[in-house]
């Protein structure tokens, strides 16, 4: 019983790690797309639906789905109304996903191993290369869900379990509350709605039990996205709350009809396990219908439940400084290094919040968030100058190598950040009250194209963030990567708005040196973020990712 238990959570973890893997290849290799999508999202509900679906079913996870439309809301790009709407799609594609996995597929697995693991150590490119990885975490999942079938084999005649089935069974709350748990503290929807399935397919459970299961593994999983937000913008946590009052109202609701319906179950066709994937997919079809049409109420109380006051933490940021500097002990270099590091994280948190609302800001003038940004610049140059102010002090005499070319990357990046700041309050904003004053508007293909270059170099700031930790040297090569192919973004971005010039668009010839400006200023803030990369590659190793990027 002891090895069979094993097995069981060996296999539990290694789906849980599968379902993670894909997801993170998903995200690497197609941030931008995935982005790209998200900014598309808006123009309907049925389109947002059908976003918040195909992205999850990509990512095979509607708990990152959540953290982009986090993201996106957080820097005003997008309504209250269309991030329940596309949450709610999201879950609809997990569902899909884990009801097309739970299918016997596993002829499948070798060869998805074969090719993944080909392509992946084969491939040359960042793409060709999440690509391998993304096949390899499908195959995994597939053994994974076998390893659970087989380890769970023994256990289909055992008295022990029957007696725990027995109680489930007259208590399908517990279940309903168990599952959901389990679900929140895994962190994955997917992953245990896949084990429930496989357990119902294999006989251990029986169908009222699983749909108890199956149902609080959707309260689990929209109890994920709640707490990820909850330090986040209020326009987040808006979202959030949204779509726990929908779907985990919904489950609640359900699992009660189901405690006093049982009786009157009707016999369905087909095993347990595929009952309970038509269960999980349809209450979240439901659930969507419901969301599309409550999506607007539902927002609005929301906004008045969950106000503006003490939310956001923008303005916090501007006085938040910490004691490590004045805590540095001055003897230990490397501890005085990683109390610069911190700061230099504390910096870029301030750039990043002046810099995720631009677009907003570009597209509606708000008057807040211009507020915000313009408190903000203070505080970015006062961090720089105390950052550079440290570093000088510190005792360069007795550096080895390595420390001061730390030093030195730290007090750079430093400077970087510190215009990166300028150019966003200084030139961006200044942009964006000549577009209000101006009475002005982007046409639709440029804005398209701005925004899709603004959220990526938001990630490339999160990258910069991770090389400034880390060091890790693929990390900074992709960070050159992307500095290079942002450089050709913006190259491709001028050329298809002259083309548009050409052909008479009058918003082109409008906005026209508003859209070049706009370009120009997001290219030279990525290029400025990317420069912590060099100090971890040098200048022939940069050349070199540079030159991969272009396939020379």
């Amino acid at each position: 019983m002891y090895w069979i238990a094993v097995q069981l959570l060996a296999a539990i973890v290694l789906l849980l790690w599968a379902v993670r893997m894909v997801r993170t290849a998903v995200e690497r290799a197609y941030a931008p797309q995935l982005k790209r999508m998200l900014i598309l999202a808006g123009k309907s509900a049925w389109r947002s639906a059908g976003v918040g679906a195909v992205m999850a079913v990509a990512l095979q996870s509607s708990t990152a789905v959540a953290a982009l439309v986090s993201g996106f809301a957080s820097g005003g790009l997008m309504t209250g109304t269309t991030g329940l709407t596309l949450m709610l799609g999201a879950y609809l594609g997990s569902a899909l996903v884990a009801s097309i996995l739970s299918f016997d597929l596993s002829l499948l697995t070798a060869p998805l191993i074969i090719i993944g693991g080909t392509v992946f150590l084969r491939g040359h490119t960042r793409q060709t290369k999440q690509a391998g990885r993304m096949i390899l975490g499908i195959a995994f999942v597939l053994l994974s869900l076998e390893m659970v079938s087989e380890a769970t084999a023994p256990w289909r005649d055992s008295d022990t379990l029957g007696a725990v089935i027995l109680y489930l069974r007259g208590d399908l709350i517990t279940s309903f509350l168990f599952a959901a748990v389990v679900t929140w503290a895994s962190y994955s929807s997917v992953a245990s709605v896949l084990v429930i399935i496989t357990f119902g397919a294999s006989g251990l459970i029986p169908f009222e039990v699983a749909a108890a299961f199956i149902l609080g593994a959707n309260l689990g999983g929209t109890l994920i996205a709640f707490g990820m937000t909850r330090n986040s913008d209020v326009r987040a946590r808006r979202i959030a709350a949204g779509a726990l009052a929908l779907r985990g109202g919904a489950a609640v609701i359900a699992v009660a009809l189901l405690y006093i319906g049982r009786p009157y179950l009707p016999h369905l066709p087909g095993s347990d396990g595929l009952q309970a994937s038509g269960l999980h997919i349809l209450f979240n079809l439901i659930v969507l219908f419901i969301g599309m049409v409550l999506a607007g109420p539902v927002h609005r109380i929301t906004q008045k439940l969950i106000d503006d006051s003490p939310a956001d933490g923008d303005l916090n940021l501007a006085e938040m400084r910490s004691s490590a500097f004045v805590a540095a002990p001055t003897g230990n270099i490397d501890a005085a290094l990683a109390s610069a590091t911190r700061e230099l994280l504390r910096m870029s948190e301030m750039v990043e919040v002046m810099l995720q609302p631009v677009m907003e800001i570009l597209q509606t003038g708000d008057k807040n968030a211009i507020r915000r940004v313009k408190l903000l610049e203070p505080a970015v140059d006062r961090a720089n100058r105390e950052i550079k102010l440290f570093i000088t002090r510190l005792d360069w005499d007795h550096m080895d190598t390595d420390q001061a070319r730390r030093a030195s990357a730290l007090a750079a990046f430093a400077t970087g950040l510190e215009q990166a700041g300028d150019i966003v309050s200084r030139q961006l904003l200044r942009l964006a009250d000549q577009k209000l004053e101006d009475n002005l508007g982007f046409s639709q293909q440029g804005w398209e194209e701005l925004s899709d270059l603004h959220m990526r170099v938001l990630a490339n700031l999160q990258l910069a963030n991770n090389v400034l930790i880390s060091e890790d040297v693929e990390s900074a090569r992709d960070l050159i990567i992307e500095k290079d192919e942002i450089g050709m973004q913006e190259r491709r971005s001028m050329e298809r708005h002259f083309q548009r010039l050409r052909s008479g668009n009058p918003s082109s010839f409008e906005t026209s040196e508003l859209h070049l400006e706009t370009a120009h200023a997001l290219r030279r803030i990525n290029s400025l973020l990317s420069g912590i990369a060099y100090s971890v590659l040098g200048e022939d190793d940069a050349l070199i990712a540079a030159q991969q990027a272009r396939g020379v």
